[in-house]
């Protein structure tokens, strides 16, 4: 079947597109084929490299609102005439695109890993099972986990404004209420991922416990590097049982088979054995480095590129030493 792709992307206050989007971009091109992009935000900045892109602008379309989100995407996917749909799986496509496939008498799927442009890969039953999906009825909407890193292209595109009649729109954005930066640990977009684990909590040499300047020593090293934090259930388990733990740290955190699966170009754990339930949540991390004590933890075990046989307290001391100079 000859499908016509369209990949859809939000884009940000400024016009451009983030890499999530970008990303997804790279995935449809890969493909081949009849491809399209479909931009929705106040303003856009149409991407190179691609044959042809629509776009729906204005101020209605700066904020995540199902229905205005709904009503573009639709419009996008009529006026393209697309067979396969295409999205990086933000949470602001995730909510609106379900509706856009009822409408339009499509399927969708969601948390796709990889896309070859029939057969669809994901993960189910938290992580433990991988399915190879492929379907006939089309239009065919796809959120994708993850894209191909994006590359740029040379070549301006064809361009085409699509108008949209809006329903009445019955919520309004006031404001966004977040964490200011430096209270932020989970950074998607990070190069590096700093796992803490359950050893930072533990009696150190002195037969002392040291949660305070542990906590510190984290914290001064996301700051200094702008990583993104992760931990291992057996850390954020913890405040359960009643026991000191890193107050920043919740089960968001958790990296592994009943947490998350990042995709940071390099990761570092620290004061955690490399227990495989934790350590397939590191399957896409490309270099992978670890501290810790026991020469004979799972990351010494193939799991690891590189494990430094040191105290984290002191490694990690040093290098925001290093880091701070």
């Amino acid at each position: 079947m000859d499908d016509k792709i369209l990949i859809l992307a939000h884009t940000e206050p400024n016009g451009s597109l983030g890499k999530a989007a970008l990303d997804a971009i790279e995935t449809g091109r890969a493909l081949g084929g009849s491809l399209a992009v479909g931009l929705v935000g106040e303003k856009a900045q149409p991407p190179r490299g691609v044959p042809f892109v629509y776009v729906v602008e204005g101020a209605e379309f700066a904020q995540s609102r199902y229905a205005s989100d709904a009503a573009a995407a639709e419009a996008l996917c009529r006026a393209s005439g697309a067979t396969l749909v295409l999205a990086a799986g933000t949470s602001r496509w995730t909510r609106a695109l379900p509706g856009v496939a009822q409408r339009l008498d499509g399927r969708i799927d969601s948390h796709v890993t990889a896309f070859d442009g029939e057969r669809a890969t994901r993960w189910f039953y938290r992580q433990r099972i991988e399915a190879v999906l492929t379907r006939g009825e089309r239009p065919w909407f796809l959120l994708l986990d993850a894209g191909l890193p994006y590359q740029p292209h040379e070549g301006e595109p064809r361009v085409e404004h699509v108008s949209v009649t809006l329903p009445p729109l019955r919520t309004r954005v006031t404001g966004i209420v977040a964490p200011k930066s430096e209270q932020q640990t989970i950074r998607p977009d990070a190069d590096l991922l700093f796992v803490a684990g359950a050893g930072w909590t533990k009696k150190q040499k002195d037969g002392q416990t040291h949660v305070e300047e542990a906590g510190n020593l984290v914290l001064g090293f996301l700051a200094a590097t702008r990583a993104s934090l992760g931990s291992s259930k057996s850390l954020v388990d913890l405040s359960g049982e009643g026991q000191s733990v890193l107050p920043f740290l919740s089960h968001l955190n958790q990296i592994g088979q009943t947490g998350a699966t990042p995709r940071h170009p390099k990761g570092l754990a620290t004061c955690c054995h490399g227990e495989e339930p934790h350590v397939v949540g590191w399957r896409f991390i490309q270099e992978r480095r670890a501290v810790n004590l026991d020469p004979n933890c799972g990351w010494a075990r193939g799991k690891a590129d590189i494990l430094y046989v040191a105290d984290a307290f002191e490694v990690v001391a040093k290098l925001n030493a290093l880091l701070s100079a």
